[in-house]
């Protein structure tokens, strides 16, 4: 069967005034501060201190200008590095992706630690979703073989993740969670070739093992603020810390022994 769409419809939000961070915080202009308490992160540190995935082959660290020769970007106004972070933020109703321009990785860990924001209520939230998909010059299958490491509209219970695979296979499930403005969250997953684990917040969630959800593609990173298409978006925007890709070198220090996934459909692949 096909998944419905998880609505996450809010109500209209009211203005909040802004709090104030320690001063040595520079804040882009024109956004509200995050509070003391949502910029912390929670829980342990990461997946790849929890794991002991040891030291990462890529750490992207976006301390400097965005290299374009990493990250094939939709749009440099509305894609950029500020503050040690990668920053997505919407200026229209359009999708806005960061991809990273790379051949891609079969197996491994991939990491980020993310936080997101909506500043409107009126109108459709879009979508802060990070996927691993096809690499550089591959078919990209009109996202049939994407692994999602989270998808959520801000403001909702929770984050959805999924693996596809051609030509309508699709494996998906949800995991409740806060999802504060500013919040920060690790998410992960280390695909093997022999499974698919993801993690939130340095824990494992899901473990999926079906041959079928396995496609054996060659994997590179993609961020995106993902629009509605016809409707009319809230300002949106996403920031990840930091982004990190770990071979399978070391073996994992905990289990990764976790539920599978709920068995689907996926009517969008080409």
């Amino acid at each position: 069967m096909m998944f419905p769409m998880i609505s996450t419809r809010r109500r209209p939000r009211t203005h909040r005034p802004a709090v104030g961070l320690a001063a040595a915080v520079v804040l882009t202009a024109g956004l509200a501060a995050p509070s003391a308490a949502a910029a912390q992160p929670p829980g342990p540190v990461n997946a790849g201190n929890t794991f002991k995935w040891g030291v990462a082959k890529h750490d992207y660290a976006f301390k400097k200008r965005l290299s374009h020769r990493q990250w094939r970007v939709s749009s440099t106004r509305e894609v950029r590095t500020t503050h040690g972070m990668l920053e997505l933020e919407s200026r229209g109703n359009r999708t806005v992706t960061a991809t990273e321009n790379v051949t891609g990785h079969r197996t491994g860990r991939w990491e980020i630690r993310l936080r997101s924001r909506s500043f409107e209520g009126r109108h459709t939230d879009f979508r802060v979703l990070t996927q691993l998909v096809p690499g550089r010059g591959r078919d990209q299958h009109c996202g049939g073989q994407n692994v999602a490491l989270e998808s959520y509209r801000p403001g909702a219970h929770s984050v959805q993740h999924y693996v596809r695979d051609t030509p309508d296979r699709e494996f998906r499930t949800q995991r409740a969670i806060g999802l504060r403005d500013d919040q920060w969250h690790t998410f992960a997953v280390e695909v093997t070739k022999q499974r698919i684990s993801w993690f939130v917040d340095a824990q494992v969630v899901s473990s999926e093992r079906r041959s079928a959800a396995l496609s054996g593609a060659s994997f590179a990173l993609r961020f995106t603020l993902q629009a509605e298409p016809g409707a009319t978006m809230n300002r949106t925007r996403m920031q990840m810390d930091w982004a990190r890709y770990w071979t399978l070198e070391r073996p994992n220090q905990r289990s990764t022994k976790a539920p599978q996934l709920d068995e689907g459909t996926y009517g969008g692949a080409c």
